[in-house]
């Protein structure tokens, strides 16, 4: 073993991305989780600290998103090995933005550098996935896959799993808004319609289909127009009692276009420089504050590595 501990960063996501619910996502250079795993000789996994989540999380290694991914892991490779494991959660726990599929990327991606097991990416994802699974109660990987692969992600199946990685335009911003609002991804995912309508359908498929194609051709346009949601969108935006102000304030400051990320409560926009990114984000932070509530913002351009280990 080249080190007998490790420090991990993996980056938070944003999914769905408009039309692309459950099969769409990009990775993020800020916000982000950290794991320090350190090997011990018990024999046994062990939380030693968690910090950054005002006492939410469990310390039962089954519970925890990140020591469940881990024991995955383990357990098909039949490992047997002793370790301390320490979380911090540097974002918000239900903010829309995959912060249990950090934590859960973190930790099998610390596992196999730590022992240096060379598993590929894909075959760390179903790890990652069962311990996304433990907190959203549901299998679906816009988030775990962007965070773990890094760049935009296309999951075109689920049975097999199948991940594209698709190109975009280098100067491509994006400006995230975190209200102080809660909304719990199980409970989110219950208010939308197993059975959609034949119109709908075709509607959300052109959308999506257009987005890939603006996302690839740096057709700005056409990204913007296409960001356009009908499934997930008008449900859980009712949770969001900014949504429509900070929609309007981004795009009056000249965004792409604005959305939910994920199961909200944050929003995106996307534009294409810095400085535009932060006076959306600066308008986006008012309207929340203007509604009554507190928030963050974060700025990033879309990050292409993914978790990265930390010296």
């Amino acid at each position: 073993m080249s080190s007998k501990s490790i420090k991990v960063f993996a980056p938070a996501s944003v999914s769905n991305v408009g039309p692309g619910f459950d099969m769409m996502g990009f990775a993020l250079h800020t916000p982000g989780d950290e794991v320090t795993v350190k090997l011990t000789d018990r024999k046994e996994i062990r939380i030693v600290k968690i910090s950054g989540d005002n006492g939410y999380l469990p310390y039962e290694i089954e519970k925890n998103t990140t020591t469940g991914a881990m024991l995955s892991l383990l357990k098909k490779y039949r490992i047997n090995a002793g370790m301390d494991v320490f979380i911090h959660k540097k974002m918000g726990i239900g903010s829309g933005l995959g912060s249990s599929a950090a934590s859960a990327v973190a930790g099998v991606f610390a596992l196999n550098e730590l022992l240096e097991l060379r598993l590929s990416r894909y075959e760390l994802l179903e790890h990652a996935l069962k311990g996304e699974f433990i907190a959203s109660r549901s299998i679906h990987a816009d988030n775990v896959a962007p965070c773990l692969y890094g760049g935009f992600v296309l999951i075109r199946s689920y049975n097999p799993i199948d991940i594209i990685k698709i190109d975009y335009p280098d100067d491509l911003y994006c400006s995230i808004v975190y209200p102080n609002i809660e909304i719990k991804t199980s409970e989110a995912r219950k208010l939308i319609s197993k059975n959609v309508s034949m119109k709908k359908a075709i509607a959300q498929a052109g959308n999506a289909s257009a987005l890939i194609a603006g996302l690839i051709t740096a057709d700005y346009d056409l990204i913007g127009r296409s960001i356009v949601d009908y499934f997930a969108e008008p449900k859980r935006a009712a949770l969001i009692p900014c949504y429509d102000d900070v929609r309007n304030a981004a795009l009056e400051k000249g965004a792409i276009n604005c959305n939910i990320t994920g199961s909200g409560p944050s929003m995106f926009a996307f534009s294409r420089t810095e400085s535009d990114a932060r006076s959306i984000a600066r308008a986006m932070l008012k309207a929340v504050k203007s509604a009554g509530f507190d928030g963050k913002t974060y700025v990033s351009k879309i990050n292409k590595k993914g978790p990265v280990v930390l010296k």
